[in-house]
């Protein structure tokens, strides 16, 4: 039996162990790609230091410089199989990553799902449906007192606004006449004014006094009217 048959034969008595989680899995994953990233560096080094020793030797050591120039190709040999090995490696990781991503959406989704049952049990669609109706109708009321609220508030708003403005016509017409008596001065007939006796040609003395008292009340009869005039102005 080759080497391989027996390495999966003493894996197959190993199926009872427990299964390796996800993240057991990917950090051994990391360390074998971390483990064999040092590998690949040494055979470049060496791969290197080969190629400047089959140089050295050249022409002169022929036998030394194609020792160096095989080791450099077994060196080269085993690179390239850590780089396939590199790659296989890294394509199982990802394929776990995702499969560890998949499995978590899939055991979250799972208990959401749950989370949304049991919330569910709990709900009945008429009592929700008579909910909804009872907030429709709350909001309905809600509008109509604020409706109500932002309404002005009269009391007495049902006179009439044209006898109103009438009454106040006549009022503003009863104070103008008002005014307009109190300003007026009584007029003095003149039988009551006292006879003067005939006095001879000549100045008559105190004539000059009546005649500054005349024109003075007219002055003010004048003034009395322009107030007269501009009061009417304003009340029309």
């Amino acid at each position: 039996m080759s080497k391989l048959g027996k390495f999966f034969k003493r894996g197959g008595s190993a199926k009872s162990r427990a299964a390796p989680t996800p993240q057991e899995a990917l950090a051994r994953l990391r360390e074998t790609e971390e483990m064999l990233g040092k590998k690949q560096e040494y055979l470049e080094n060496r791969i290197h230091r080969e190629l400047s020793l089959a140089k050295k030797h050249g022409t002169h050591n022929k036998r030394a410089a194609l020792q160096a120039l095989k080791r450099k190709k077994r060196f080269e040999k085993q690179l390239t199989q850590i780089d396939g090995t590199l790659s296989t490696i890294e394509f199982q990781r990802e394929a776990l990553e995702n499969s560890h991503t998949n499995a978590e959406v899939l055991r979250n989704m799972g208990l959401a799902a749950r989370a949304m049952r049991a919330v569910h049990e709990n709900m009945d669609l008429n009592k929700i449906d008579d909910l909804m109706q009872e907030i429709t109708e709350q909001q309905d009321v809600a509008q109509e007192i604020s409706e109500a609220f932002s309404q002005r508030v009269g009391f007495g708003d049902d006179f009439d606004e044209d006898e109103l403005m009438a009454e106040l016509e006549e009022l503003e017409q009863e104070e103008l006449n008002k005014k307009m008596t109190d300003v007026r001065l009584p007029s003095v007939p003149p039988s009551s004014l006292p006879a003067q006796p005939d006095r001879p040609s000549g100045r008559v003395p105190g004539t000059s006094s009546t005649v500054q008292r005349t024109r003075a009340a007219s002055s003010r009869r004048a003034e009395e009217d322009d107030d007269i005039k501009q009061l009417a102005a304003w009340a029309t």
